[in-house]
């Protein structure tokens, strides 16, 4: 199997799962937290037989995953999944803004240092961008997940999160065309 589609399904995968389980059982979370955990282990094991590493931020999620939704389903108490979203971004959003702080370095250059190659001042205004892009996700979750029904949260998990994460990340296109080296 080519390398980048194993990657992408190792990536969409999980939440693919995730989503059928849940339609096809009556939209019961505590039915489709399980192999959501398991497929995200799954693929976070795949990855490094792939890879022979596993990256920061995958390694991260697939904590938080497992935590918040072993918490969901042990406390039976579903508060803990909705806000595992939220807790992702503000983790992310703080692990650059204050990484700088104690590595002295732009994380999101570390994260990107093969894939791109900016100036220095397109990489503070990237990484601002992003910093303020996850603040702004997880205040969107919490709104959703508060205000909605749980399958209209789940369905903006699945298919408004993704979209609005692909704009977001066209939206930044400009900022790296300006400041490519």
């Amino acid at each position: 199997m080519n390398k980048n589609l194993l990657k992408f399904v190792t990536d969409i995968g999980p939440l693919a799962i995730f989503f059928i389980v849940y339609l096809s059982n009556n939209n019961d979370l505590s039915l489709a937290i399980p192999p959501f955990i398991v497929a995200t282990i799954a693929a976070l094991i795949v990855v490094y037989f792939i890879e022979k590493k596993i990256a920061a931020i995958p390694l991260l999620s697939g904590i938080i995953i497992t935590l918040f939704g072993g918490m969901t389903l042990y406390f039976e108490n579903k508060i803990f999944f909705y806000m595992k979203p939220t807790i992702i971004n503000l983790i992310f959003a703080l692990i650059l803004i204050l990484g700088k702080y104690f590595t002295k370095k732009n994380l999101l250059k570390i994260f990107f240092q093969n894939k791109l190659h900016l100036q220095p001042e397109g990489w503070k205004k990237l990484n601002y961008c992003w910093v303020s892009f996850f603040i702004v996700i997880a205040i969107l979750n919490e709104i959703v997940w508060r205000t909605q029904s749980e399958v209209f949260w789940v369905n903006f998990k699945v298919w408004g999160l993704i979209p609005i994460t692909i704009f977001f990340t066209a939206l930044t296109i400009p900022i790296i065309k300006k400041y490519k080296l």
